[in-house]
């Protein structure tokens, strides 16, 4: 066998091809369904039962456990679901990503794919070149798999051909027939070349092939797959290195599965084995997954019955594949619990003081479904939003606080440093969602991500009028001015009325795909109020300073303090601005209302 460099290389690339077919193939889909899969993911219950179907049809809408994994872990910490509805969820993507060992196995051997890949491009690349984002997504996923079939042929054409060299084919039929031994050393080569590749699925192309051409028997054919299984944890695990504690246990929690998964197999590997060969030869009349095998090492090959034979081999693996992972679904469910200790015997929670600073449903390493983890974003902003409106109450205290206290002094260091921690959420979310976009988002998707760098962009402004209204205080103690009764109660109305603000603005962020125009009216009704406010104090502050009923200096304070008040409700209905900038994009374009008009035809004005 003549086996050169090049040779070597075109097998590379043809597993390059097989990936990057996946890879947009996943992609087209995600963006045609992302919404659809935010809602799945938004209103899925807590039920263990729906969180394992959840987890099947997320991972065979996007083809890849990992990737999916790696979404589960954004949601994992902040009330989507806890680490046990996690682990329901991750058992569901387990079986889930059998779904493209199906299609690999059935549409590469029942029929010639090949023949049909450059029409299937002749109508794909067209439909990138429509307006409407559902035909370019569309056309994408045909290219995606169009790429993935032409990467398998590509494989199958570039793997070394040991059927022309006996000494090679001896060494392999060597391994292959150790026994137990034989089953362990496929076993890790079937998990380090999963790590390596960071793909299950280009593991099990890659055994379908050498299985397609006789040169493994079927039992190895299913250990290196078993090893597949564990090594594909690696792409989570990867993610959550410099992530919180959270992300850490849900990948965990995947790797634990997954290594219980194989631990029973193995022990009950050959009688397995055999009962899916059963299964095949006499039950489904598939044909013997072992039979091709037995006819290349005995020198005989017949081209009539190897195609056959080879899609008796793909169709056994895909079912041994597939049984196994329902298998581990059904045993691992009712051990929930159990795997739950695992984990947090495994990686130890950080202590609250650690904690502080983490995101809550984020982290920038964890960026798989890009689509998907747009939600997650939306649910971080919302806890930014929580938290500045926790830093405003501290401002409506510390307005009442005796200056100079410790009481007052407490509260001022708590508000100097949750303006620092706003800045630091703004700067991780920011971060966070640029590398969404870095990946492939649908224009949906991409709208929204623009708006949420408005909204938190406004949100860390309101922190910023927070840590101004402490400063002026601090300024009103230092100028040894004194508010009188008056200029409290007219302070306290104000800052009533801005969180009154805050509150519908952080229940409109809490469920944007659910904002109503009339909840849009009470946050532009508000702003309306307070303005008026604001202009009434102003000109009864010039009457009241002429009038000597408080010094000039108070007077300067009290309208500083009114006026950033006023600068915040501002920030705030920015905030909702840009949420119904983005309902005003998506309606209009559905035909269903145009919010602006409707809602705020001098929005632009302002």
């Amino acid at each position: 066998m003549n086996y050169s460099f090049l040779n070597l290389l075109a097998l590379l690339g043809a597993v390059g091809l097989f990936l990057y077919g996946m890879k947009v193939m996943s992609e087209g889909l995600q963006k045609a369904a992302g919404p659809r899969l935010r809602n799945i993911l938004s209103y899925m219950t807590r039920n263990r039962v729906m969180g394992v179907l959840t987890g099947i049809v997320i991972t065979a809408l996007i083809q890849s456990s990992s990737a999916s994994t790696v979404m589960i872990v954004s949601f994992v910490n902040a009330g989507l679901m806890t680490l046990e509805q996690s682990m329901a969820v991750i058992l569901g993507a387990n079986v889930g990503t059998t779904f493209t060992s199906w299609v690999v196995s059935i549409v590469g051997f029942k029929f010639n794919i090949n023949d049909y890949t450059l029409p299937l491009l002749a109508v794909a690349v067209p439909l990138l070149f429509f307006r409407k984002s559902l035909y370019k997504n569309l056309g994408e996923f045909l290219i995606g798999f169009v790429f993935l079939f032409m990467g398998l042929a590509a494989i199958s054409a570039n793997v070394p051909d040991f059927s022309q060299s006996p000494e090679m084919f001896a060494a392999l039929k060597q391994y292959t027939q150790m026994g137990v031994l034989s089953v362990a050393i496929f076993f890790i080569f079937g998990l380090l070349f999963t790590m390596v590749v960071q793909s299950s699925a280009a593991t099990f192309a890659f055994v379908l092939v050498m299985g397609a051409k006789g040169w493994i028997p079927f039992e190895i054919a299913c250990a290196i797959e078993l090893g597949a299984n564990v090594g594909t944890t690696i792409t989570p695990l990867l993610a959550s290195l410099g992530a919180n504690t959270a992300a850490k246990k849900a990948a965990m929690g995947h790797l634990v599965f997954n290594l219980f998964s194989a631990t029973w197999m193995l022990i009950v590997f050959y009688p397995f084995v055999r009962m899916i060969m059963w299964l095949c030869a006499d039950v489904l009349h598939s044909g013997d997954p072992n039979a091709l095998y037995t006819m290349v090492s005995a020198g005989q090959t017949d081209p009539a019955q190897v195609d056959q034979l080879a899609f008796a081999m793909g169709f056994g693996l895909t079912l041994f594949h597939t049984i196994y992972k329902v298998c581990s679904l059904f045993i691992g469910l009712p051990l929930i619990n159990y795997l739950v200790r695992a984990v947090n015997a495994i990686v130890k929670t950080r202590t609250k003081e650690d904690a502080e600073f983490q995101l809550k449903y984020i982290s920038a390493g964890l960026v798989g479904a890009s689509e998907l983890n747009l939600l997650a974003a939306q649910r971080e902003i919302v806890v930014m939003a929580q938290r500045v409106d926790r830093m405003f109450g501290m401002v409506k205290n510390l307005i009442h606080t005796k200056v100079g206290s410790d009481e007052f002094n407490a509260l001022l260091a708590r508000i100097e440093k949750y303006e620092d921690i706003s800045d630091r959420m703004e700067y991780e979310i920011a971060k966070y969602l640029n590398s969404l976009v870095d990946g492939r988002l649908s224009y949906d998707a991409k709208m929204r991500v623009s708006t949420m760098l408005g909204i938190i962009g406004e949100i860390e402004s309101i922190a910023d009028s927070c840590n101004n209204l402490g400063k002026t205080l601090v300024r009103k103690a230092e100028a040894q001015a004194h508010f009188t009764e008056y200029n409290y109660t007219n302070i306290d109305t104000i800052l009533r009325q801005v969180s009154e603000a805050m509150s519908n603005m952080i229940a409109i962020l809490s469920d944007i795909d659910g904002v109503t125009p009339d909840d849009l009216r009470r946050s532009y009704d508000k702003e309306e109020e307070i303005n008026h406010f604001r202009n009434h104090c102003r000109d009864e502050n010039i009457e009241n300073v002429n009038n000597k009923k408080y010094p000039y200096s108070a007077g300067i304070f009290y309208m500083d303090v009114i006026c950033e008040a006023e600068k915040l409700a501002d920030y705030i209905v920015n905030v909702v601005d840009n949420v119904e900038e983005q309902l005003r994009r998506v309606h209009t374009e559905e035909g269903i209302l145009d919010l602006t008009e409707e809602l705020n035809p001098e929005k632009l004005a302002r």
